[in-house]
């Protein structure tokens, strides 16, 4: 996906910004040329406005290898993955690396270490969740593993579930996992780039969201439990291409998820089980190469995005601030998404059923991998690559 430029990016919010109401009810921007001049600073100043509050900015973590994403621990310690196996812990504005034991980790492409979050009893169990790229070139998978953290390093990784579909490529895993307040995981998983047809195949684990309990067993009322397929049970919905944030807005008591799509055609989409949302029958995007991918962005029996970003920002974590969380009241019922395209952390009003986006906390720029909000309500963003960086904007 190439990068666009400053203006290209101006086009984006104005023009080809799409969103969907929850009734199906389309909403699109179209905006003369003479009343873009004409609204030209509004436009520019909207993107400043939030958050309305003042706010401090601190890098918590330098030299962090491709990290993916992170967590903060109940005492302020901060754990990062890092794509080659290693997990950063910041503790005490010191940080160190540790290398978890993870069996048959396939470092490759987009693979590697990828997603952690926290057990629901973590306080007692010292539990964390991973996600990892499993395998090698000729067949690798998804997997969940568990560890315990005892304050300096990990247990050996036990694998709880592993995705049941191989692929040979080293690309579109999704990884992103999330507990849910019933304490059920749901996994996202990716089509592997070449092999898209699987989203719409029940029997196949590609291109999905996986509903499984936090001991891999797969929960009695997923909505394809009663398939003669196996693999089918752990479905949740299907239709994916490579969803990497996942998020669950407890003031609507809703999932969301953010996905890749190709060149354009990314999302933001509410997830409802057994629910089928279209890829790649229906798709706002193009290949690469800028040939049609399908003829259709509507089909009977799928769901159409909430959001359709078209030129693509690449959409990576996201995290959703919510009515708990005091200390940007102005973000209250957003999602802050971080984009590795756009180079810019935005933010979603999920309230007022427009979707409206904001470009938030200009300081965080460049490629962006990640997302976390704290128990205090300040907002951490975890930048891509070689060099990268964790930074903490905090409320003054």
């Amino acid at each position: 996906m190439l990068k666009k430029t400053w203006l290209s990016q101006l086009k984006i919010k104005l023009f080809s910004y799409t969103s969907y109401a929850s009734k199906g009810l389309l909403r699109k921007q179209c905006i003369s040329f003479f009343t873009l001049l004409s609204l030209f600073s509004f436009s520019v100043n909207a993107q400043a406005a939030l958050p309305k509050e003042q706010y401090s900015t601190q890098t918590l973590a330098t030299q962090l290898q491709s990290p993916w994403s992170m967590v903060e621990l109940p005492n302020g310690t901060w754990l990062i993955t890092e794509r080659d196996g290693h997990v950063v812990i910041v503790k005490n504005n010191a940080q160190s690396r540790v290398k978890l034991n993870l069996t048959g980790l396939y470092v490759a492409g987009q693979g590697g270490l990828l997603d952690i979050v926290l057990s629901p009893d973590y306080n007692d169990s010292k539990e964390v969740i991973f996600t990892y790229a499993q395998g090698d070139a000729s067949a690798n998978r998804l997997v969940v593993a568990k560890a315990t953290f005892n304050g300096t390093d990990f247990s050996k990784p036990h694998v709880i579930y592993k995705v049941a579909t191989d692929k040979n490529t080293p690309q579109h895993y999704a990884g992103r996992a999330l507990v849910l307040p019933d304490n059920t995981l749901l996994i996202s998983t990716g089509d592997g780039f070449d092999f898209r047809e699987q989203a719409q195949v029940i029997t196949s684990q590609l291109g999905k969201i996986l509903r499984i309990n936090l001991d891999g067993t797969i929960p009695t009322d997923n909505p394809f439990i009663n398939h003669k397929n196996l693999n089918a049970h752990a479905v949740y919905s299907l239709g994916h291409r490579n969803p990497q944030g996942l998020v669950y807005d407890y003031d609507t008591q809703q999932i969301v998820s953010n996905e890749h799509g190709p060149a354009g055609g990314d999302e933001l989409n509410y997830l409802t089980a057994g629910t089928n949302y279209g890829w790649p029958v229906i798709t706002y995007g193009k290949d690469y190469s800028q040939a049609r991918i399908s003829p259709f962005t509507e089909y009977k029996g799928m769901q159409k995005p909430s959001v359709n970003w078209t030129p693509s920002i690449a959409p990576s974590g996201m995290a959703y601030y919510g009515s708990k969380h005091a200390a940007f009241p102005s973000l209250q019922q957003h999602v802050l998404i971080t984009t590795l395209v756009d180079k810019k952390l935005y933010s979603v009003n999920l309230a007022n059923g427009e979707f409206t986006q904001s470009h938030v906390f200009p300081e965080a720029a460049g490629r962006l991998r990640d997302v976390f909000i704290t128990d205090k309500g300040n907002v951490a963003v975890l930048t891509d690559g070689k060099e990268a960086k964790l930074m903490l904007m905090t409320a003054n």
